[in-house]
């Protein structure tokens, strides 16, 4: 009974001592929101979930899908989630009506340099630039970036935006109505209105893109965001969860077909070819952009970002200004090594 006693006894102490580490060790959780669907972009955050890139990193990363940009600010904001992705453009807007919100969420790094806004139409309906908008029928949800940023567009092409009457519909009926004649022109992300209408029947030689880049609006896209509260108290998992971002990005862009796979394995009933060519449309227009190449994968340009700023304020009659410098940070991206991946 001593005999067994002094070993019961010794096994208590070496679970004790093998449990520390462990617990100390425990994954910080991440509660992670897309903007939209599981769809060909969403490769550049799933890929790595599959690949076990943020376990690797000590991170328990949930991520979920999103119902557009607006409600994903809200909700890190309200700390439903840690982190997410959304329009940079609905991160300004909530600066500038909410300038004393305790929670605010901060960007931490850019993915899509360049704002994936367009205004779209059909061939036959004579829209060629910018110019043959006037007087023509617009539509898009609400809550659009297009329809959103369109005086930024109109002002920047020579239009005047409060001649336009838009009609508002559901994201599911824009392209539909843009088919059938209901309106001339939409607003949308170009990878998404284009693939849209196609599968309602409309080649690509059939479609009139004007992208918001090409014409005179510079605003950035959507970029990683952070609630305040969650950068302070875990600052280092911000880092490791943009590290193993970068590497599951830099995968995306190498091998999009792989990317598409883990975008399939969270929703069994994606068209794998189209989404690849959804991925590959998003990525050679918003993520591999001469803009990005210049600026840097990750990063963003100072004066671009508060001349957008300024512009945001205007375009969505803010409250306030809006502080550029307060709703941006790099301190947490990789190095620079690690943000190498437009390849």
């Amino acid at each position: 009974m001593l005999r067994l006693g002094t070993v019961l006894g010794t096994a208590m102490v070496l679970s004790t001592q093998w449990a520390a580490p462990a617990h100390a060790q425990a994954a910080t959780k991440v509660r992670f929101q897309l903007d939209w669907r599981f769809e060909g972009p969403s490769a550049l955050f799933l890929l790595g979930e599959q690949k076990g890139y943020y376990k690797a990193e000590k991170l328990d990363v949930s991520i979920d899908a999103g119902n557009g940009s607006g409600n994903v600010v809200n909700r890190v904001a309200s700390g439903t989630y840690d982190m997410g992705f959304a329009d940079l453009a609905s991160v300004m807007e909530f600066y500038g009506n909410n300038p004393d919100a305790k929670n605010k969420p901060v960007a931490v790094m850019m993915v899509y340099n360049n704002t994936p806004a367009a205004v779209l139409a059909l061939k036959k309906s004579g829209i060629k630039a910018p110019k043959d908008l006037a007087g023509k029928k617009l539509g898009a949800p609400v809550f659009d970036a297009g329809r959103r940023a369109f005086p930024i567009f109109a002002k920047a092409n020579g239009l005047q935006a409060s001649s336009f009457n838009w009609q508002a519909m559901d994201p599911t009926l824009r392209e539909t109505m843009l088919t059938r004649g209901d309106l001339d022109a939409i607003t949308g992300f170009s990878f998404t209105s284009i693939l849209n209408l196609n599968a309602r029947g409309v080649k690509d030689e059939d479609i009139v893109v004007l992208p918001y880049p090409q014409y005179g609006v510079k605003l950035y896209g959507n970029a990683v965001i952070a609630s305040e509260d969650f950068l302070k108290k875990n600052p280092e998992a911000v880092k490791a969860f943009l590290r193993a971002f970068a590497k599951s990005a830099r995968d995306v862009i190498a091998r999009p077909e792989e990317g598409i796979k883990a975008v399939k394995a969270r929703d069994g009933i994606i068209d794998e070819k189209l989404e690849v060519r959804r991925l590959k449309l998003a990525l050679d227009s918003v993520v591999k952009s001469p803009d990005a190449r210049a600026d840097g994968f990750g990063r963003v340009n100072k004066p671009r970002l508060s001349l957008m700023a300024s512009q945001v304020a205007d375009a969505f009659g803010t409250k306030g200004r809006i502080n550029p410098d307060a709703l941006w940070t790099d301190a947490y991206l990789p190095s620079a090594a690690e943000l190498d991946v437009l390849r």
